[in-house]
């Protein structure tokens, strides 16, 4: 749910006027009448609630059905990974509508409490450690009893990552003994920060830019394949997090792997619906292979909808802080954040990847003005910013 009571009770105080659909949030274990309360508006239907509407807040991407259902010139906020859909982009350009994305988000410290992939992130992780904990027929932790010691699971966690530090964080607590591996030298020491080992496999580290690992390629992944194998095959558990944004996740264990772990052991794919980690993950599916049971987590956040929506919905609030000023939508385009998610800019596609991908010519990249002096640090001793922190590194 993209907007629950507690943030529709905001925007209304800011002179915002909210529009729900009747029984939009009830998965998410919210009522109607708590809208209502909030300042919203509870409409019948979805046509009603899009009726007028300057700004449409969502999760996913809308279909080609529902964009034609939205007013002319609307804008939209939600998770649209554009080039994983470029026929509902074109389809919204030609609705001269706005479309910001927020998976495109810069990733700075000012937009830190707008980072729902990170928000969601945190769910699915702990979502992913509870699936294991179900998963397995073995405790997680460690029991000593009269008729003798139940040894701890041991769980690998494969990514290191917002998701995957989050499902190592929850194996913990759940007492599980805990290994992880990511390609980012960056992530040993949070790693160990949660408690647990990091691996290490001797390969050269692929630290991207903004958090993110660099793509790998083919040669480098077969070798860490080849690494792994060990650890998989001597795991109860194999936690799966590892994506690259906008393309097919990487293939961390193949089929020959799952065949190396003693029946019984449990796979929780966390990449599953981008073509999974696992060579024989099937998405929204347990499958069974030799005895290893290989879960194929599908959007693992709607499995936690209360505290998931809660956290999007905050992200999305103070996004539009960005977008509304004295209650009127007036977006900052040269707002670094605002321009970075911008997908669509009144019908035209200014998300130079996604305008290549549906045919059109890109946007002319800005250049500086060269009247002006190059800026120069206060002190003159300063080498520079190295940057801001990252947010949620995805391996």
């Amino acid at each position: 749910m993209a907007i629950v009571p507690e943030v529709a009770a905001k925007l209304a105080a800011g002179g915002i006027g909210v529009s729900v659909e009747a029984g939009a949030g009830s998965e998410a274990r919210f009522a109607d009448e708590e809208y209502r309360l909030a300042g919203a508006t509870v409409e019948p239907d979805a046509a009603s609630t899009l009726r007028g509407a300057d700004l449409v807040a969502r999760v996913q991407p809308p279909s080609l059905d529902e964009v034609r259902a939205m007013p002319d010139g609307v804008s939209i906020v939600s998770f649209l990974q554009p080039l994983a859909a470029p026929e509902v982009v074109g389809a919204l350009a030609k609705k001269g509508a706005t479309v910001y994305s927020l998976d495109l988000l810069p990733r700075i410290s000012r937009a830190q409490s707008m980072d729902a992939l990170s928000s969601q992130a945190t769910v699915a992780g702990y979502r992913a450690g509870l699936a294991a904990a179900e998963h397995l027929a073995k405790f997680f932790p460690m029991f000593m009893t009269a008729a003798g010691t139940v040894p701890p699971a041991k769980v690998l966690v494969m990514g290191a990552g917002v998701a995957g530090l989050q499902a190592i964080a929850t194996a913990r607590r759940l007492g599980a003994v805990v290994r992880a591996y990511d390609v980012r030298a960056a992530a040993k020491e949070e790693v160990q920060s949660l408690g647990a080992q990091f691996v290490e496999l001797g390969l050269e580290t692929q630290d991207g830019a903004g958090g993110y690992a660099k793509e790998q390629s083919a040669d480098t992944l077969a070798r860490q394949q080849e690494l792994l194998a060990a650890e998989v095959a001597a795991a109860d558990v194999v936690i799966t997090t590892a994506q690259i944004p906008g393309r097919r996740a990487p293939v961390l264990v193949t089929a020959a792997m799952v065949d190396g772990m003693a029946p019984g052991s449990v796979i929780i794919d966390m990449a599953a619906d981008s073509g999974g980690n696992c060579e024989l993950s099937v998405a929204g599916e347990d499958i069974e292979a030799g005895g290893v049971t290989i879960v194929g987590l599908s959007n693992p956040p709607a499995a936690m909808p209360t505290h998931a929506s809660f956290l999007y919905a905050r992200n999305i609030a103070n996004f539009l802080a960005l977008l509304v000023h004295d209650g009127q939508l007036a977006p900052d385009v040269e707002d670094e954040i605002v321009a970075g998610t911008c997908v669509v800019r009144d019908g035209v596609v200014v998300h130079a990847a996604t305008a290549e991908a549906l045919g059109l010519t890109p946007p002319p990249v800005p250049t500086p003005d060269v009247a002006d002096p190059p800026a120069t640090p206060t002190d003159p001793g300063d080498p520079g910013d190295p940057g801001d922190p990252p947010m949620e590194e995805t391996p």
